[in-house]
């Protein structure tokens, strides 16, 4: 019997994926009135606000990539970026543009140096750990301005975010530190495989440069659509109202309201959905939905991971590293924003 049992378990694991994606194939069919308007409003979603959002940084960044200003920023900043992160100068390219433009462009560009061999294995993997962040335009603009109403909100989970993120690169500096194709000279070395952009070939390059971020742009599109339907089916299925059930006590005893536990699931999964959903809540202590909505601003949800994880998986960079650093950065994010909010009364926003 115990053979047998055993024999069932190991079945079970073999197939566990294929379990999943018949699970999720037969919960479209079952809620297909729900999952339809999910769909559409993922698609609405993805047109609306991340297309034009991202697709413009996706092609400069590759625009970018054909040309020295990577060099001379490794020039620049070499001096900061070494001792502060155990990478070389070239790095801050990532940094600059994964801050500017939001997930996931710090990934992207990451991946690209090690394809490229512009930093070693070990450099691009502390890159993944805090360079793929949220942008001021989705923080300041869509978070602060338009869901919470409030641009001050939207200043403070950027300045904590931007300080979680460098907080999580410098704690990611001894990652792999004495791993022998780490030791290398601490001068930048650009060295790159990619045609460098002149008049001649401008309009090859830029079709290229289309052509790459129009393939990336849509992946993105395919998550956002999948993860709408994803949160549509455990919201219709009551798995959400089931977790929110046995999460209700816990979240009592540290007394936050337990109507929080659902966007915060949700969030879990798709960020955008779940701080609009956190937003909406109404809160004497309207602190606890910006601690929240800090923390999920720095873990990115399971969307982004596996966006990441498309974009790494092209590479032989591992995705340990950006987990561990989303999750450090998520924590670290609530623990700057608590500080800001006691010691600036002007971030302070309980009634």
């Amino acid at each position: 019997m115990l053979l047998k049992n055993n024999f069932i378990i190991l079945k079970l694991k073999r197939n566990f994926i294929a379990l999943i994606f018949l699970l999720f194939t037969i919960s479209i069919l079952i809620f297909s009135n729900s999952n339809l308007i999910a769909v559409k409003s993922g698609i609405q979603l993805w047109v609306t606000s991340v297309v034009p959002s991202l697709f413009p940084f996706f092609v400069a960044t590759e625009l970018l990539m054909h040309t020295n200003i990577i060099y001379h920023i490794g020039n620049l900043l070499n001096r900061f970026m070494k001792p502060l992160f155990n990478i070389r100068g070239e790095g801050a390219f990532a940094f600059i543009m994964g801050i500017i433009s939001g997930y996931p462009i710090g990934a992207k560009i990451a991946t690209d140096f090690r394809k490229e061999k512009i930093c070693t294995k070990e450099e691009c993997e502390r890159l993944l750990s805090f360079t793929n962040n949220s942008g001021p335009l989705f923080i300041i603009g869509s978070v602060g301005i338009l869901l919470y109403r409030n641009t001050m909100i939207g200043l403070l989970l950027f300045i904590t975010h931007l300080l979680a993120s460098l907080s999580v690169g410098f704690l990611f500096r001894f990652w792999k530190r004495n791993t022998a194709s780490n030791l290398y000279s601490s001068s930048p070395s650009y060295t790159t495989n990619k045609t460098q952009a002149t008049l001649a070939n401008l309009g090859e390059i830029l079709s290229e440069s289309i052509i790459s971020s129009i393939q990336s742009i849509l992946v993105i599109g395919g998550f956002v659509v999948i993860f709408s339907s994803i949160i549509s089916i455990l919201k219709s299925s009551g798995i959400t109202h089931i977790v929110e059930i046995m999460l209700a006590p816990f979240f009592n005893f540290i007394h936050i309201s337990p109507s929080f536990i659902e966007p915060l699931f949700t969030g879990f999964f798709e960020i955008t959905n779940g701080i609009s959903a956190i937003s909406n809540i109404v809160s004497r202590k309207l602190s606890i939905n910006i601690l929240i909505t800090a923390f999920l601003l720095g873990f990115g949800g399971i969307s982004v991971l596996l966006q990441v994880l498309s974009i790494t998986s092209k590479s032989d960079l591992s995705i340990k590293p950006y987990i561990y650093g989303k999750l450090l950065h998520g924590i670290i994010a609530v623990l700057y924003t608590v500080i800001f909010m006691n010691v600036f009364p002007f971030f302070n926003f309980d009634l």
